[in-house]
């Protein structure tokens, strides 16, 4: 049996918790969900800041693996450094993720995201990533295949956290 999530990250995105987790044996300090950090209070996505970004990347190995589009990421500081370039980047970020599939170490999830650039544009996100966990729980190589398309604010459908009425339901395809 294996920990596909730590438990915050799976009760965030509405996905299994499994009570016998090996996470619950990591220390505390390593125990980090790879979501993106929350203000408590209104429970919208933070700034990012080089803390925040630091304490999200130890949700993954020292030497996890990541292709996320084009960009092929080792190991933690590299990964510190593109989630601090991605987080300038994508600004009023709110993402819904959907359970695809689950065996063994491994997670697929489907994915939407919302976010505007600088220049006011708003994008919708589609992707799927591929998941792989070591003993511990902590994510050792991850895959992202991506793709943007620009829209208008009105048109926007991914706002804030998801709604309690919405957690275990399918995202939809537009």
């Amino acid at each position: 049996m294996f920990a596909p999530l730590p438990p915050a990250l799976g009760r965030e995105w509405g996905l299994p918790v499994f009570r016998r987790s090996p996470c619950r044996r990591i220390a505390r300090s390593t125990r980090r969900s790879p979501a993106r950090p929350r203000c408590r209070r209104s429970r919208r996505p933070r700034t990012p800041g080089t803390r925040a970004i630091r304490s999200a990347s130890l949700a993954y190995t020292p030497d996890s693996q990541w292709r996320n589009r084009d960009v092929f990421v080792s190991g933690r500081e590299e990964i510190v450094a593109f989630l601090t370039r991605k987080w300038e980047r994508e600004l009023d970020y709110a993402l819904r993720k959907s359970l695809w599939s689950f065996e063994e170490n491994r997670i697929a999830v489907r994915f939407q995201y919302e976010c505007h650039d600088a220049a006011g544009q708003w994008w919708r996100s589609y992707g799927n990533e591929l998941w792989e966990f070591d003993e511990h729980g902590l994510m050792r190589r991850r895959e992202a295949s991506i793709n943007d398309v620009a829209i208008d604010e009105a048109d926007r459908r991914v706002q804030g956290p998801r709604p309690e009425a919405e957690r275990g339901l399918d995202i939809p395809l537009r």
